[in-house]
């Protein structure tokens, strides 16, 4: 009880509520443990809950027809994920894993859409989210189609930049540690090529990899070489510049 809790009164999604309406949600949803790999969906699965991630890591993601895995997005502690059951029961359409051990608040829709004829700012949040969703498909979408596997790698580890990138004194440290084939089915393209391009950009001296993380030495240098704009990105300079000595193995 204690973790959905304190899950639930941390999301972004309820942080306007009440504690009594915190509480209702809290006694309806269940939280569930995943190990390393085990699906908490697949497609065709009844749509009938809303989930967010306690603790861990999720990756939503498609099978395409030639069996390659397209990931769509990584969920961390306090983000949603499987809204669109919010909006009616209809099964899910992707696969949802855990990446690490985690734990996921399963939150029945029908209490979801109560709370959203209760409370404006839940209603707001919902449409918000799949606003910024559908945003980001697309906008991964015509990378996939219009640029070459070095932009939509570098395209890519801006947008990294911008949930997971902390400012140092040597350039942007990407802190989420991803394996080669995880960048590759994010751009569409293949384990070997993301290690070639990933080589050629530390040899031009863009990037340094240290233990799957990565630094980017010249943001907007990158940006402007695929012409997007440069992203934000939150100064945590003490955290980076930790992660970055721990990353190249210093004390």
């Amino acid at each position: 009880m204690a973790e959905k809790y304190w899950s639930l009164n941390h999301c972004e999604l309820f942080e306007r509520l009440t504690k009594e309406q915190i509480k209702r949600l809290e006694e309806t949803s269940k939280v569930r443990p995943f190990k390393r790999g085990e699906l908490i969906y697949l497609p065709t699965d009844a749509g009938n809950s809303v989930l967010m991630v306690a603790s861990g890591r999720i990756k939503i993601y498609h099978i395409t027809s030639e069996g390659k895995q397209a990931v769509l997005s990584l969920m961390e502690p306090g983000e949603i994920f499987g809204e669109l059951a919010a909006l009616d029961d209809n099964p899910r359409e992707e696969f949802a894993e855990a990446m690490v051990s985690s734990s996921v608040i399963m939150i029945p829709s029908e209490a979801l859409r109560q709370l959203a004829e209760e409370h404006a700012s839940v209603s707001l949040g919902v449409t918000k989210l799949l606003g910024l969703r559908r945003r980001r498909i697309e906008r991964r979408l015509k990378s996939l189609l219009f640029r070459s596997n070095r932009d939509r790698l570098i395209h890519l580890l801006l947008e990294l930049t911008e949930k997971y990138g902390r400012q140092t004194a040597d350039g942007v440290l990407i802190t989420i540690k991803l394996a080669h084939q995880d960048l590759a089915s994010i751009i569409g393209s293949t384990r070997e090529t993301v290690t070639v391009l990933l080589g050629e950009l530390q040899n031009e001296r863009q990037i340094e990899v240290h233990s799957r993380q990565l630094l980017l030495r010249n943001i907007e240098k990158l940006a402007h070489s695929i012409d997007v704009p440069v992203p934000r990105v939150r100064y945590e300079e003490d955290l980076g510049n930790r992660l970055l000595r721990e990353s190249r193995g210093g004390a």
